[in-house]
């Protein structure tokens, strides 16, 4: 399982624009090969705080999504933010769904105007 994090901060005047645009993308991302969970939230004290969350099942699907359209859409939506943009993934590790909790690792990437900068975890 790899799970997706995206966290996005917004200016507040550019926050309906993206949200709207993130909205119009779920169920297109969900109807996706291999994706069990897409989700958008927003923070509880600052609206203008911005989650995406993204199940799927193994990393080639993750990779074919980061090629769709959605994808491309959703990277070009991130023009709006106000900072950078992180995308922190994590994968369970291997036999973890045994003992009924996966262990899991990951990454973190910022994703900005100027491009894309990763870091593990």
């Amino acid at each position: 399982m790899i799970l997706i994090i995206i966290h996005m901060k917004v200016p507040a005047e550019r926050r309906k624009e993206l949200s709207q645009t993130i909205d119009s993308l779920l169920n297109s991302i969900r109807a996706e090969k291999g994706c069990g969970r897409c989700d958008f939230f927003h923070g509880l004290e600052d609206e203008n705080i911005l989650c995406l969350l993204e199940e799927w099942d193994t990393g080639k699907s993750f990779a074919a999504h980061r090629e769709s359209e959605c994808f491309k859409v959703l990277r070009g939506a991130m023009n709006l933010l106000a900072e950078l943009c992180s995308i922190i993934s994590y994968k369970s590790m291997p036999g973890s769904e045994e003992i009924g909790h996966p262990f899991i690792t990951g990454s973190k990437i910022f994703v900005s105007k100027k491009g894309t900068h990763e870091s593990n975890t």
